[in-house]
């Protein structure tokens, strides 16, 4: 497989592509930037539109509850036959399959592509294609809105600006619980919230001359433990290189709110007990400026995907021990980017490297494998991307982070058992510190 490298080093602006390489969007490749055609094998597909309405069965809320009710895996990966499988499996999942040998394993079933986005969508992706640019060295963009800003990325930083900016509803309303599991094989509830987004990139009426540079705000409630109840933070994320994230947090105990400067990065995650890094959540959630960008290769690997299936069932039933239950977790073969990121000269991250796998048809990253100072593996993340027909769109919110060396896991933002809604949005005042008191103080 061909090699592709390179990184945004520049603080100019880089070039978006021709008008004659943005048109195979049309032809080649899909409206968002994977590639149309199936493998020669057939095991991957042909992209034919994706999945834009939901098929019939049970739904709980906007999600369908099982897409491919009938399918059965075809091929089963365990420690025993991993190495037959190596290069289609990341180095963190094969470290599990040794480290739980006889629980833990991978199911792959029939791969589907069902990516897609409403029509607004990839038109305004392929504008995007030959108008939006990187600038200040990568860390932020301009000329990009409503659609992926780099369809066909020509280093790092722009697969993962893919990722950041990939197509999500106007809003959606979701309760969510982050689980920790411990060394001894055990899980416990940190946190259970009630969480709200707004995505004002994806605004239908905006335009990239209107769009303020925050593509996201976030505002969630804790409502259990009993001591933590009330507690709130608001996120905002934006393409402002300078200060990529602004955030506040609402503390019972003090009655106020205060900024949260170090709601970011590699801060423990006090919403799971600080079990996880903030930016682990959703497999990448932040800045880009602590590292340097390059893409590795694109490949065909085994990631989660199209597991409806897996949120739709009982907390209890999705875990096994000191993994994810693979009798609930769906695999597929699918293409992706290989993306690796080196702390960047004059910053710090405690993970100072890392590898994203990106899918090519959703933009999101499906698994993540973190290394320590000594370049030995020592984090490994799984996402579960979901499918949502009513945006339509393949979308993701839990992660499960492995901690290889601390034999720990943090399942952050799991869906089980909750409701996960497209709504429609609400005033930007709503994500606000100021919104947060009054409404505490009530």
């Amino acid at each position: 497989m061909a090699l592709i490298s390179g990184i945004a080093t520049s603080s100019t602006a880089l070039a978006a592509v021709s008008a004659e390489e943005a048109a195979k969007l049309k032809s080649t490749l899909t409206p968002l930037g994977g590639e149309k055609a199936g493998n020669k094998d057939g095991t991957i597909p042909a992209w034919d539109g994706g999945m834009t309405k939901a098929p019939a069965g049970a739904m709980r809320g906007d999600v369908p509850v099982d897409l491919f009710a009938n399918e059965k895996p075809l091929l089963q990966i365990t420690a025993k036959n991993m190495a037959q499988h190596a290069e289609k499996l990341t180095e963190g999942t094969r470290a599990l399959l040794k480290k739980y040998p006889d629980t833990f394993r991978v199911d792959v079933y029939p791969t589907h592509r069902t990516a897609a986005a409403p029509k607004w969508v990839y038109d305004n992706t392929l504008k995007n294609a030959t108008n939006c640019k990187t600038k200040d060295g990568g860390l932020s963009v301009e000329g990009c809105y409503g659609g992926v800003p780099f369809p066909m990325p020509k280093d790092g930083t722009e697969v993962m600006w893919n990722h950041l900016l990939r197509v999500e509803a106007e809003s959606i309303e979701y309760g969510f619980k982050n689980v920790v599991g411990s060394s001894d094989a055990t899980w416990t509830i940190a946190t259970r919230n009630d969480n709200y987004w707004s995505m004002p990139y994806y605004y239908k009426d905006g335009s990239a001359e209107k769009w303020s540079g925050k593509y996201s705000l976030q505002r969630f409630n804790t409502t259990a433990p009993s001591f933590k109840v009330g507690e709130s933070l608001v996120i905002h994320d934006g393409i402002d290189a300078a200060q990529p994230r602004q955030a506040w947090q609402y503390l019972v105990g003090q009655r106020r709110v205060r900024r949260a400067p170090t709601v970011g990065y590699d801060t423990p995650d006090f919403v799971a007990s600080g079990a996880n890094y903030f930016d682990e959540v959703q497999g990448l959630f932040g800045g880009l400026d602590r590292y340097q960008w390059k893409i590795v290769e694109k490949r065909e690997m085994y990631i989660p995907y199209n597991d409806n299936h897996f949120l739709a069932a009982k907390l209890d039933e999705a875990f096994s021990k000191s993994h994810l239950n693979p009798d609930k977790l769906r695999w597929e073969l699918h293409r992706v980017w290989v993306v690796e990121a080196n702390v960047a000269p004059g910053k710090r991250h405690a993970v100072p490297k890392r590898r994203y796998y990106v899918d090519e048809d959703s933009w999101l990253v499906t698994l993540v494998d973190g290394y320590d100072a000594e370049g030995k593996l020592w984090r490994t993340s799984q996402v579960t991307p979901f499918v949502v027909p009513k945006i339509p769109a393949v979308v993701l919110r839990p992660v499960v982070v492995f901690n290889l060396q601390a034999n720990t896991m943090s399942a952050v933002q799991f869906l089980n058992e909750e409701t996960y809604r497209v709504v429609p949005r609400k005033p930007e005042n709503f994500y606000t510190g100021e919104a947060v008191a009054a409404e505490s103080s009530r």
